[in-house]
């Protein structure tokens, strides 16, 4: 990766989705949208808040997206990146920084 690119795996079993009630939402119901947890596997050298391995959220609209080897990858800025988990949880606050 190049700059301040990031290259995001989506973290599979994200799709379908269960109510407080217990109805199985399938992946295609058109909600409002959503945001999409992922995988980091691979930054550009301008990169600073995240590294490989990283558990990122982020908007999959407008992202541009690429195969290798049978899996599907997204391309992002840096800044397009809402939270990374932490992997510990944090002492106040949601256990997500930004």
């Amino acid at each position: 990766m190049l700059h301040d690119r990031v290259m995001v795996r989506v973290v599979p079993g994200a799709g379908e989705r269960r109510s407080s009630a217990g109805i199985v939402i399938p992946a295609t119901a058109q909600m409002a949208k959503r945001l999409t947890w992922g995988e980091v596997f691979g930054v550009g050298n301008h990169v600073r808040q995240v590294k490989v391995g990283d558990r990122v959220l982020f908007n999959p609209e407008d992202q541009f997206e690429f195969e290798v080897q049978a899996q599907t990858f997204l391309v992002m800025r840096e800044r397009d990146l809402h939270a990374v988990a932490a992997a510990e949880p944090a002492e106040h606050g949601t256990g997500l920084y930004l």
